[in-house]
């Protein structure tokens, strides 16, 4: 899903020129028709489907799942100011990724990869930092926006959906990926800021505290940890050990501010 976004052309792009599939479908509310044709100096024989739809129409979503192996869930409503009405970013970024799960529970899809985000993890009440930070730091959070207090259950409810039967009989395997900040060609945040600065006689805008460190992550490598999660999950040796669990993506740089 996603796949007409800033990451999901990424990672569309990275399957082609990493993977041999027979097929990949892009689903997006909208996929831009040019997106196939940028595509065809790395599509090979690989069959690019399109499928526009709403995340949150069963019916839909099991169309599009229907014969798919692995599923990359990557549409969200990205919403940082809480300008979004609360039942809109709910129904998309909850009900529309559990709506998914269930229907690749129903269409016997293995693998399922979900982009979660940095924010879930907070900041906390005090707004404490955390330094050199891991997967197993403890953490006490406290949300505040609908986004990411939406993308926090939608990661949990994919997590909670690990080892889930299929209608088939076999198994669903799933993981979470938190990448920071993203940063690389496309990013439209990117470029407003930049456009910003240039408005500003050539000086960026602070948008933080000088103090205040964090450590971005390129587009490119967001997109090369979807694939090898999904290339773990697909291993039988290693999809127990990764899957129901979530991970942290960012660029091995020193923070900046």
């Amino acid at each position: 899903t996603g796949a007409g976004g800033f990451l999901g052309k990424r990672l569309v792009r990275l399957l082609l020129e990493e993977e041999n599939m027979a097929e990949i479908r892009l689903m997006d509310k909208h996929v831009p028709p040019k997106l196939l044709d940028t595509l065809e100096d790395c599509r090979g024989d690989t069959k690019l489907s399109t499928f526009e739809g709403d995340i949150r129409d069963a019916d839909f979503l099991k169309k599009t799942c229907r014969g798919a192996s692995t599923v990359f869930h990557i549409a969200s409503i990205i919403d940082v100011n809480d300008s979004v009405e609360p039942s809109e970013i709910y129904g998309v970024n909850v009900k529309g990724t559990q709506l998914l799960l269930e229907a690749c529970i129903q269409e016997n899809v293995v693998s399922f990869i979900y982009t979660s985000t940095i924010e879930v993890l907070g900041p906390n009440s005090q707004g404490e930092p955390i330094v050199n930070g891991n997967e197993d730091t403890v953490y006490e959070c406290a949300l505040k926006f609908n986004y990411s207090k939406t993308k926090r259950e939608a990661e949990q409810r994919t997590l909670q959906a690990h080892s889930e039967v299929l209608h088939n009989g076999g198994r669903l395997a799933t993981c979470a990926l938190r990448p920071m900040y993203i940063y690389g060609e496309g990013c439209r945040f990117l470029l407003g800021h930049m456009c910003d600065g240039i408005r500003n006689k050539d000086v960026l805008y602070r948008m933080s505290l000088p103090d205040a460190l964090v450590n971005p992550v390129y587009v490119g490598n967001v997109a090369a940890a979807h694939l090898q999660a999904a290339r773990s999950l697909k291993d039988p040796q290693k999809r127990h050990v990764v899957g129901g669990k979530f991970y942290y993506v960012s660029d091995d740089t020193p923070p900046m501010s």
